[in-house]
């Protein structure tokens, strides 16, 4: 048995926490530069508090999700302005683009040099500077994550910037932060949750340690989703899908992902698509899919029992079967109103396309199984 585990240097987890980032980031540095989402008044709080440490806080905006341009811009403001500390104050779009402008920021050059499929591939050969990671959604576990998805809208594609020094110095998850999140918003979050543990833990990467992470977040996941998506204000709810996103963030990074996060890469850098639905709308075809050539190609796939164990905590019926998961992921959707993927002006003509992608991401190669372009076709229309 052989695996390596790596998360974020320091977690801190609770109702309040986020209220101790500017004690951190002044251990850090001398000057911080604060990425935000589209709503940055929802970070004037932490802003003041910052400039009260004396660290002058320097606002970047990244309305959206990030694109190779947003980490380029922000980079540069960060330098012009001689900030030494970020702060990611977001959802996984703000924390992502606060990684890649820490990334480059210390290692310098262009984001081209470090890009994965469409750039060079180079390696970061220095530690990020320092970065707080403040999430205010819960869902992608970008936190925890040692890499940032960015758009390139040249290419119409996701990309990632990729390196195990891009790690947070610190995570601080306050699932007070995610109470004014909106039901569809809560929802598309929730969902990429419980894909990213559901895919993590039947992925051909998994150990030991991702494993019980997978198995307490999906139960999480499983018990709150819905109640957090039909009530917002409610605390224990709110708390356990926190706790989900930041476990899923903490699998992914160790055990890799699946076939539903290798298609929203290509559908995302192409449609104006949220991500965390489009990964849940896929995450039960992509099971029917997977559990029918596993049972052709390799029916003793420990990733078989897997699917079982996840059924049994998803439905919490003792004697669930494979299927049984799949129709509850199905239930679940339909009661989230998560849309079909058309919704997004995605149509049959797309699909060639989006498969071809599909099977050079690096999600992809952690699926349990290869699965051949006609399986994904069937997935993908599916899922239309």
């Amino acid at each position: 048995m052989r695996f390596d585990f790596a998360t974020a240097a320091r977690i801190l987890f609770g109702e309040g926490r986020s209220l101790e980032v500017s004690s951190l980031a002044a251990r850090m540095g001398r000057r911080a530069l604060v990425a935000t989402g589209s709503t940055p008044s929802r970070a004037e709080p932490l802003i003041e508090t910052l400039a009260r440490a004396g660290l002058g806080p320097v606002v970047f905006c990244a309305q959206g999700e990030p694109t190779t341009e947003t980490a380029a811009d922000g980079a540069r403001l960060a330098r012009e302005s001689g900030c030494d500390v970020v702060v990611g104050f977001g959802g996984g779009s703000a924390v992502d683009a606060a990684k890649a402008v820490a990334a480059l920021l210390a290692n310098g050059g262009e984001i081209e040099d470090y890009l994965e499929v469409i750039g060079h591939g180079r390696r970061l050969t220095l530690p990020s500077a320092p970065l707080i990671a403040v999430p205010t959604t819960a869902g992608t576990g970008a936190e925890v994550t040692s890499n940032a998805v960015l758009r390139s809208d040249r290419h119409r594609v996701k990309v990632s910037l990729r390196s195990p020094l891009m790690l947070p110095r610190a995570a601080v998850v306050d699932p007070l932060l995610t109470r004014s999140m909106p039901p569809e918003v809560t929802a598309a979050t929730g969902g990429d949750a419980l894909t990213q543990l559901v895919e993590a833990f039947v992925s051909n990467a998994a150990s030991p340690m991702t494993d019980g992470i997978c198995r307490e977040g999906i139960a999480r996941a499983a018990r709150s989703l819905r109640r957090a998506f039909e009530d917002g204000s409610d605390g224990a709810a709110r708390e356990d899908m926190s706790l989900a996103s930041l476990l899923g963030g903490m699998a992914l990074s160790n055990a890799r992902l699946g076939a539903a996060h290798g298609f929203a890469g290509p559908i995302g850098g192409s449609f104006r698509a949220p991500h965390g639905a489009v990964c849940a709308r896929l995450l039960p075809f992509v099971m029917e899919g997977n559990l029918a050539a596993l049972r052709r190609r390799d029916p003793d796939s420990p990733s078989l029992r897997r699917y079982e164990e996840a059924a049994r905590i998803l439905t919490g019926r003792p004697d669930a079967r494979p299927e049984d998961g799949v129709d509850w992921i199905h239930a679940l959707c339909v009661s989230l109103k998560l849309p079909a993927l058309r919704t997004y002006g995605i149509g049959d003509a797309d699909v060639p396309s989006i498969v071809a992608k599909t099977t050079l991401s690096s999600s992809t190669k952690g699926n349990p199984i290869a699965l051949t372009e006609e399986e994904l076709t069937t997935i993908l229309t599916g899922a239309l």
